[in-house]
């Protein structure tokens, strides 16, 4: 009966970043749960959230990336389904498209998983590699920088409302964020393909719906750096660096010859972080730019923590056309 019959498997790539002689891929295996992102109805909402969040990893299972010229990495997915693979393979910069994209497949080779498998078992993954035309690369928040959240709301009603009952082709981004964006992709001269990268505190489940909402409102495509559900329920030791912070450092140490812009906004730890990140890398950070959140005294806490930051260029952004001033006095666009 067709009641038993069990899901298919994926492979679901998270778009990554790399150089030209180092592969580091992510991503997680699971199986379908046939979601629609665009589905209409509170009840398809509700249903398909309950799919992103409950769902069944394949677990331990061997992977295998081919790239374009035949060549190949091999990989395995741990308890919960997500892989790793982190090698040192020299050339992959000929594998680049004219943005630094390096497409390749991904596909299960466990011979005895025996379910049926979508798309033939060769599943699209991408990883970037910055160009070198590029002068700078930059590093944003998602949640109400981009994208509005309510992640400042106290009884967090609004990050579940929206992140979890609008669908993603219908959210809105923050006034003019994906035109600043862009300018700063392009740059000064309008080629340098300065690489952007998405980080986020939200969980990888949510990975498609957030790439979905980029694409859709045209922001300049970047790898989405997120955390596992497994992190949520971990308690934080003392010593523990937030997961944004340890993604942002494991970034400038991939690129120690690349200075950044860091974007965020002031209503959680963006500025304590972006402020030691700074300290960390010194001389790596071009400017920093917060978006203004509603709620004064949160406003009035980053305005105390930046009063004496002087070393690098700050801006409290209220309005985008504030923040594409500031860039071109810079000469960041």
């Amino acid at each position: 009966m067709s009641i038993f019959k069990k899901d298919k498997l994926q492979i679901i790539n998270f778009q990554s970043y790399g150089s030209t002689n180092r592969l580091y891929v992510r991503g997680r295996a699971i199986e379908d749960e046939n979601i629609n992102l665009d589905q209409k109805g509170i009840f398809n909402l509700m249903q398909n959230t309950w799919k992103r969040f409950e769902t069944d990893e394949i677990k331990n299972s061997p992977i295998k990336i081919i790239f374009s010229n035949g060549e190949t990495a091999e990989g395995t997915t741990d308890e919960d389904g997500y892989y790793l693979i982190d090698k040192n393979i020299e050339g992959l910069q000929k594998l680049a498209n004219d943005e630094g994209w390096v497409n390749f497949a991904l596909s299960f080779t466990d011979s005895n998983l025996k379910r049926e498998i979508l798309l033939k078992n060769r599943f699209p993954g991408e990883m970037l590699i910055p160009s070198e035309n590029a002068r700078f690369g930059v590093i944003s928040d998602i949640d109400d920088t981009i994208l509005h959240t309510g992640v400042v709301s106290s009884l967090k009603w609004k990050v579940i409302l929206n992140t979890m009952f609008k669908r993603a082709t219908k959210r809105l981004q923050l006034e003019g964020a994906s035109d600043f964006y862009l300018r700063l992709h392009h740059g000064k001269t309008g080629n340098e393909s300065n690489p952007l990268f998405y980080v986020s505190h939200s969980p990888w489940n949510l990975y498609r719906y957030l790439a979905l909402f980029l694409k859709t409102n045209n922001f300049p495509k970047g790898p989405i750096l997120l955390r596992s559900m497994a992190s949520f329920r971990m308690r934080k030791k003392n010593d523990e660096k937030p997961q944004k912070q340890r993604e942002i450092s494991n970034l400038l140490k991939a690129y120690p010859f690349l200075p950044f812009i860091l974007i965020g906004d002031s209503g959680e730890k963006d500025g304590d972080i972006y402020q030691e990140i700074s300290r960390l890398f010194p001389g790596r950070i071009k400017a920093i730019y917060l978006r203004s959140v509603n709620h004064s005294r949160r406003m009035e806490r980053i305005e105390n923590l930046f009063v004496d930051f002087t070393d690098i260029p700050f801006l409290m952004v209220n309005k985008t056309e504030e923040a594409i001033t500031h860039a071109k006095e810079h000469g960041f666009i």
